[in-house]
């Protein structure tokens, strides 16, 4: 079956397009189909030659620590799965840690070179905002839920009615949503890392082993913030590494209306999403990759990284794998 969904999306549409949706996900596991010898390393070699032509699949690796720690042999639930290109849903505070059955309740995104210019390149006083738009964003995701927690289980009679969301056969058609709602994260994520680095100290992460630092201090400092909450609250609260395809130009069309064009910060159409090393600097696959690998740890909500090559990578499967 892989296979041929494989050949399908190496197909293309009815002319050979492209198609942007739906976004497929090949999962990479040691011992099943990553190394030479594991028994489906041919899809595996199969999926990275229709990536090189087509973007997709994209890739998750089972084995990488954030992930295998949740990973049980042969239980599909336990396996990270993604809904798009990047949102995960796994740790659960309050039952089964499983991929199914479950899903995002909402996520909220903060503007960050927006702070770090109104910081005026203060770090302390960064810190000071990006504490306060941490805490605005929790609560504006606590207002969204007490609107929503209390709709019926009769308003979703897929979800919920034919019993797919995580303990919905516990309720009645008449109850509230409330009591399921509790297996659902709640996400605060970023945008424009890259950018705010610049405005603090005049480098991005990709150019400067200082402001990498800083990154990591700031989005584990997201992290940490999300981790108190789903203590004290005994709620799923994570770290996204937003994807802000649209949001990135939104939010810096604002920056520039307010602070006016700011070089390497606003003078582009749009922000470098989440974490990323911007597309536009020159650097190797390899080097782009290890700077945001610690990203990924830290954002429990969702990551990715991708690459953007200067040839084409049809010709050379062993590099793309």
């Amino acid at each position: 079956m892989i296979r041929e969904l494989l050949n399908a999306i190496n197909a293309g549409l009815g002319n050979g397009e492209t198609p942007i949706f739906p976004i497929s996900v090949f999962q990479i596991k040691s011992g099943i189909n990553y190394n030479v010898n594991d028994p489906n390393y041919d899809l595996f070699r199969y999926a990275c030659r229709v990536s090189a032509k087509r973007l997709y699949p994209n890739f998750v690796n089972i084995d990488a620590p954030y992930n295998l720690q949740y990973y049980k042999e042969g239980d599909y639930n336990s396996v990270v799965a993604t809904m798009g290109c990047r949102t995960r849903v796994m740790s659960n505070v309050n039952g089964a840690e499983i991929s199914g059955s479950r899903g995002n309740f909402s996520f909220v995104t903060i503007n960050l070179p927006k702070l770090a210019l109104e910081a005026d390149g203060d770090t302390n006083k960064f810190f000071e905002l990006f504490d306060k738009y941490i805490q605005l964003s929790h609560d504006y995701l606590l207002l969204r839920l007490k609107t929503i927690e209390q709709k019926k289980a009769y308003n979703f009679p897929f979800l919920i009615g034919q019993g797919i969301w995580l303990d919905s056969e516990k309720i009645k058609p008449n109850d509230s949503i409330k009591d399921v709602l509790k297996h659902a994260s709640y996400s605060i994520g970023f945008c424009g890392l890259a950018e705010c680095l610049v405005a603090l100290i005049g480098k991005h992460h990709g150019e400067s082993e200082e402001a990498q630092q800083l990154g990591l201090k700031i989005v584990g400092y997201l992290r940490k913030r999300t981790d108190e909450y789903t203590r004290e609250e005994q709620m799923n609260w994570t770290t996204f590494a937003t994807p802000a395809e649209s949001t990135a130009g939104t939010f810096q069309r604002a920056n520039q209306k307010k602070f006016g064009i700011v070089q390497g910060v606003t003078d582009r159409g749009y922000m470098t999403n989440s974490n990323h090393v911007p597309v536009y600097y020159p650097i190797s696959a390899f080097d782009k990759i290890r700077i945001e690998a610690p990203y990924h740890a830290l954002c429990n909500a969702g990551h990715i990284a991708y690459i953007e090559m200067n040839g084409d990578p049809t010709k050379n499967p062993n590099a793309f794998e």
